[in-house]
């Protein structure tokens, strides 16, 4: 017997007792974004890895640790898209859509990164992105988290998330920030962890973000970027403030929030759960006004987010929020005796016609009644047509409930399609 070949370890089946869970979210994430008025953009799941390094930063852990990256037969080295937002801006301006303009843009999609397999995480994993181009204000950022926020109200999640807030102020304020913060780590560089000491000089914004406890309890003291802002990023991160307070999302200032990309500015944001265990990032995005320009465009201000589609999943399964979603099929057809077969072919596709959106399964590879019956009960249908000679005969269709103890009837051919209606 041949070796039996196994998937890739850290990449995922979606099997189909799980894929109903994966559409109910798709479509809640569709509909938001048409709430919003926001268009969809596809890119390629392979891009140049120097739109990677420009974009993400090649001191951090994607770029140093993460990335699938290879050459292909033309010497050229490609990498499988780690993050969502680098390919959206290589498109823009590839195709000439962001310079002097504004787009409200969302995309979603498999991204690959190589760390260390868990539940909630694979290296082959599904993201879904909001993108927001050619706005500067802060209104655009409320925006983007109103969005959100409407997300977790659309999938009964409100109660199990929150909200967490910072500002990076611009480049200017930032550099003087971290000339002090580097002066602040210098007093403890024998302290610092091994991602500690090596990010202090290249990214020491991101030795804020550490989850060591001991570096989280050197760091108390370190000076606040709040302090090194000035009047611009104050008023746009304040704005931002009351248009949440005005529409009621609540949130809580972290000035230790700096994300783990490097060209966000001003804005940044996290929706944390602790339902999953640990506090875990459901959601994270922020202000990232440089990044076209750094990638070949036209200065061009932009804001969005970006969420792991699995880690929702997780949390929708681990609240029990994922149990009302529907089965696969609705109705379930049987042909009892095959001179039926062709008849209950035929109502099945009269039936598809009249009632779109309802699932119908006709019944294939023959069998007696008690075998049609049990294969239908399997499907979770709610109900079973029965199609014999006699039923033919008088025009009529047994319909039989698959979930309750109502009787079965003898519904006319002509009347199916109402009945059906009614009783799921």
């Amino acid at each position: 017997m041949a070796k039996q070949i196994q998937a890739i370890r850290g990449m995922n089946d979606i099997l189909p007792t799980q894929s109903p869970v994966w559409q109910k979210l798709e479509s809640v994430l569709r509909d938001a974004v048409a709430a919003f008025g926001y268009s969809e953009i596809r890119t390629p799941i392979v891009e140049s890895t120097d739109l990677f390094k420009r974009s993400i930063g090649e001191v951090t852990d994607i770029v140093e640790k993460e990335m699938y990256t290879f050459e292909d037969r033309n010497g050229d080295s490609l990498t499988l898209r780690p993050e969502g937002t680098a390919s959206t801006v290589r498109a823009g301006n590839e195709h000439g859509l962001l310079y002097n303009q504004e787009q409200r843009l969302w995309y979603t999609g498999p991204m690959f990164r190589h760390e260390r397999p868990q539940k909630g995480r694979y290296r082959q994993f599904h993201q879904f992105g909001v993108e927001v181009y050619g706005i500067s204000t802060a209104d655009i950022d409320a925006e983007v988290l109103m969005l959100s926020n409407m997300l977790w109200q659309k999938l009964g999640l409100t109660e199990h998330v929150t909200l967490e807030i910072n500002t990076l102020g611009d480049s200017a304020e930032r550099a003087a920030y971290r000339d002090a913060l580097i002066a602040f780590l210098e007093q403890f560089k024998d302290k610092l962890d091994e991602d500690g000491q090596r990010r202090m000089y290249t990214n020491p914004l991101r030795v804020l973000d550490t989850k060591n406890p001991e570096v989280q309890a050197l760091l108390a003291g370190a000076p606040s970027l709040m302090d090194y802002l000035g009047e611009e990023s104050r008023t746009h991160f304040s704005t931002l403030c009351e248009l949440l307070d005005a529409v009621g999302i609540q949130y809580r200032v972290n000035p230790r929030l700096v994300r783990g990309l490097d060209y966000y500015n001003r804005t940044v944001f996290e929706w944390v759960t602790d339902s999953l265990g640990a506090q875990g990032t459901v959601l994270a995005g922020g202000r990232y006004d440089g990044l076209v320009g750094q990638l070949g465009g036209k200065d061009t201000p932009a804001v969005g987010f970006a969420m792991g589609l699995e880690r929702i999943v997780l949390l929708l399964e681990t609240l029990e929020l994922a149990k009302d979603v529907p089965n696969a099929v609705d109705v379930y057809v049987t042909a009892m005796g095959d001179s039926c077969v062709p008849q209950a072919f035929a109502i099945a596709n009269e039936l598809r016609q009249a009632l779109p959106g309802v699932r119908i399964m006709t019944h294939c590879g023959g069998g007696n009644f008690k075998k049609q019956i049990k294969r239908a009960d399997k499907t979770g249908a709610a109900l079973a047509l029965i199609i014999g000679e006699t039923e033919l005969a008088e025009g009529k269709v047994a319909v039989k409930p698959l979930r309750n103890d109502n009787e079965q009837q003898l519904v006319s051919r002509e009347l199916l399609a109402e009945t059906i209606k009614a009783l799921i």
